[in-house]
C-alpha cells in the first residue's frame, strides 16, 4: 500500500500561538523547530511515499521551506488536522491507499509507531482509521494525573474492546483506578498518541460531517468518527525504551527536552 504522511501545523493555536515554531534543544544542544523535529520523525518512517507539511500560515511555510520540507497551503477555517488533512489530500489529487496524519506536535513518535498503524490497516479491512496507544507505566498515568490537578491539558486516554475497536477517547484519566502505582509497574490506562491512518474515503467524509457533542464537549477530533459509527482501531504499540510526550502547553517544552538528552536525540 502507498502512504501519504500529512503534518498538520498551524499557528494560531488557542493554548499555545506560535507552536510550531517553538525550539526544542536536543541532547547536544542543538536547535530546532517543533514543526522540524516533527518532519524529521516522519521522514524516519519505512514504507512512506510522501512527506508534506499541510499549514495556513506562511511563517510555517517560511520555516518547512528553509529545511526542505515540501509544504501544502491549506485554508483557516480548517477546525483540526484531520480537516486540514483532507484538504490537503484533496489539493495533492492523493492516489495514496493510506493517508498518515502526524500531528506537528509530537516530535517523540518512533517511526514503528507509524508503521504499526500501516500494517494494521493492511490486516483488518474493517478497520477505517488506526491510531496507537500505549500502555502507561505508573510514572507515565502520574504525569496525566498531574496534569489534570494543575488544570493542564495534558495526554489524552483510550478505552478500547477485545478487538482493539475504540470504545472512548477522553482528555480525563480513563479508566477509574482508584490506586497508586509503582513508577515502572504496568497500569490499566493507555496513552492515546495522536497520530492517525486513514483509509480516503473515511478522510474524505470527515469534513462533511457537524461537530457532534462528545467533540465538542472534549476538543478531540477523532470522536467525530465514533459519533459517526465509523470503526477506530486502537493499535498499542511498544516504547522500547522511547519516552513519547505532546507538546500541548508551553511547560510541556522541558519536558520534552529532558526526555530528548535522556535517549540522547539531538
Amino acid at each position: 500500500m502507498s502512504v501519504l504522511v500529512v503534518i498538520p501545523a498551524r499557528f494560531a493555536s488557542s493554548r499555545y500561538p506560535g507552536k510550531p515554531l517553538a525550539a526544542l534543544r536536543g541532547a547536544g544542544g542543538l536547535s530546532r523547530s517543533l514543526i522540524e523535529r516533527s518532519w524529521r520523525a516522519a521522514i524516519a518512517v519505512r514504507g512512506v511515499d510522501k512527506v508534506v507539511v499541510a499549514t495556513d500560515d506562511d511563517r510555517i511555510r517560511e520555516a518547512c521551506a528553509a529545511f526542505g520540507a515540501e509544504v501544502v497551503m491549506t485554508s483557516a477555517e480548517c477546525a483540526n488536522g484531520t480537516e486540514r488533512c483532507a484538504e490537503a489530500y484533496r489539493h495533492l489529487r492523493g492516489t495514496q491507499d493510506i493517508v498518515v496524519n502526524l500531528q506537528g506536535d509530537a516530535p517523540l513518535t518512533p517511526p514503528w509507531f507509524i508503521e504499526a498503524l500501516v500494517s494494521a490497516l493492511q490486516a483488518d479491512p474493517a478497520a477505517e482509521i488506526a491510531t496507537p496507544v500505549l500502555r502507561c507505566d505508573g510514572r507515565a498515568l502520574q504525569g496525566l494525573v498531574e496534569d489534570r490537578r494543575a488544570g493542564r491539558v495534558g495526554g489524552t486516554t483510550a478505552v478500547f474492546g477485545a478487538s482493539g475497536q475504540a470504545l472512548y477517547f477522553s482528555k480525563e484519566v480513563i479508566p477509574y483506578t482508584g490506586r497508586d502505582y509503582a513508577p515502572d509497574a504496568e497500569t490499566p490506562v493507555f496513552h492515546h498518541v495522536g497520530v492517525y491512518a486513514y483509509r480516503p474515503d473515511a478522510l474524505a467524509a470527515y469534513p462533511g460531517w457537524p461537530v457532534g457533542p462528545l467533540e465538542r464537549l472534549e476538543g478531540l477530533e477523532q470522536l467525530r468518527f465514533l459519533e459517526n459509527g465509523r470503526h477506530v482501531k486502537c493499535v498499542e504499540v511498544r516504547a522500547e525504551g522511547r519516552q513519547f510526550w505532546e507538546l500541548n502547553n508551553p511547560e510541556d517544552v522541558p519536558r520534552i527536552e529532558a526526555m530528548m538528552a535522556e535517549m540522547g536525540m539531538e
